[in-house]
C-alpha cells in the first residue's frame, strides 16, 4: 500500500490544482448552469421554484428560436462544406508541388491570425447590401467589373442570408483544414502510391483505393473541429450584423436572453448548445480512444 502511494501519489498531487480549477470552473459551472435552466428565475430575483424540464419545452415551442436553429444549420452546412472544400483543394494542390509553396502556405494560413471580431468589421462592409449607385464592398466591385448580376442582399437576403455570413469564416479556417490535410497528405508514403500505380491503379483508383481512406482520419478530424467552432458562432455575427433576427443564432439569442436577465432561458440554451457539442464530440473521442487502443 505504501509502495503504491509512492507510485501514484506525487504525480495526483502534482496535478491536483489543475483537476480543481477544472472541477470547479468547468463542470461546477455546468453544473450551475444546468440548476438555473431547470429553475424560474426569469428576471434579477432569485429562482423560487424548479420547474423541470418547462424551459426547454417553451424553448422548443418558441418560433423564433427555431428560427435561430435554421440559421444555425444554413451557416453550419455552408461553413463545414466550403471549408472542406477549399482545404482539401488547396492542400491538394500543394501536395502536387508547387512553386513557393511556403508562401502560399503562409497567405492561406494569415487568416487564422485575425479573430473574428477584427475580420467581421471588415466584412461587415464587404458585404454591404447597398446596391446601384449606392453600392459598397462586393456589390460595388461587381459593378465595376460589370457583373451586376451578382449584385445581392447578402446577409440581408431572407432565409439565405447566413450562407453570406459563412464566407468570412470559411476564409479563415479554409487555411486551417488545408494544413491538417496537408500534413495528411505528407504522411502518406511514397511507396504506398508507387506500389499502386506499380499494379496499374489508374489516378482515380488511386486516390479512391489509397489516398482517400488514408486522410479519412484527417478529414474526420477537421470535420469535428469546424463543426464544434460553427455551433458556438457568435463573436463574428455580433461583429458583422450585431444581434439581429435575420441572423440569429442561439449563441446570439443566448445574449440576447441573458442582457433581459431572462436567466432560466439563457442558461436552457447554453445547455442545448452543450448538448449539441457534446453529440458531436463524445462519438469522436469514442471513437479516437478505441482506435489508439487498437493500435496498441
Amino acid at each position: 500500500m505504501k509502495k503504491g502511494y509512492k507510485n501514484w501519489g506525487p504525480p495526483l498531487l502534482l496535478i491536483a490544482p489543475t483537476i480543481i480549477v477544472i472541477g470547479i470552473f468547468v463542470y461546477g459551472l455546468i453544473a450551475a448552469n444546468i440548476s438555473v435552466s431547470l429553475s424560474n428565475r426569469h428576471s434579477l430575483l432569485p429562482a423560487t421554484e424548479f420547474v423541470g424540464l418547462d424551459n426547454y419545452f417553451a424553448l422548443f415551442a418558441e418560433e423564433r428560436f427555431i428560427h435561430s436553429l435554421q440559421n444555425l444549420g444554413v451557416f453550419t452546412v455552408f461553413f463545414i462544406g466550403g471549408t472542406m472544400l477549399f482545404g482539401f483543394l488547396w492542400a491538394w494542390m500543394l501536395d502536387k508541388g508547387v512553386t513557393a509553396e511556403g508562401v502560399f502556405r503562409s497567405v492561406f494560413l494569415f487568416p487564422m491570425a485575425i479573430s473574428f471580431v477584427a475580420s467581421g468589421v471588415v466584412w461587415r462592409w464587404l458585404l454591404n447590401s447597398a446596391e446601384g449607385d449606392r453600392a459598397s464592398g462586393l456589390n460595388r466591385i461587381f459593378e465595376i467589373m460589370g457583373l451586376d448580376f451578382l449584385q445581392n442582399a447578402w446577409w440581408s437576403e431572407p432565409g439565405w442570408g447566413m450562407a453570406a455570413i459563412a464566407l468570412p469564416a470559411i476564409w479563415q479556417l479554409a487555411g486551417y483544414v488545408m494544413a491538417l490535410f496537408l500534413s495528411g497528405f505528407r504522411g502518406i508514403p511514397m511507396e504506398l502510391r508507387e506500389a499502386a500505380r506499380m499494379d496499374g491503379a489508374t489516378e482515380w483508383k488511386l486516390y479512391r483505393y489509397v489516398i482517400f481512406p488514408q486522410l479519412s482520419p484527417v478529414a474526420l478530424s477537421a470535420l469535428i473541429i469546424v463543426g464544434h467552432m460553427s455551433l458556438k458562432v457568435f463573436d463574428l455575427i455580433m461583429a458583422i450584423t450585431k444581434s439581429i433576427y435575420q441572423t440569429e443564432v442561439p449563441a446570439t439569442y443566448l445574449w440576447v436572453a441573458l442582457t433581459a436577465n431572462d436567466y432560466a432561458k439563457s442558461a436552457t440554451i447554453a445547455t442545448i448548445l452543450l448538448l449539441f457539442v457534446a453529440v458531436l464530440i463524445v462519438p469522436y473521442l469514442i471513437y479516437t480512444a478505441r482506435s489508439e487502443r487498437k493500435q496498441r
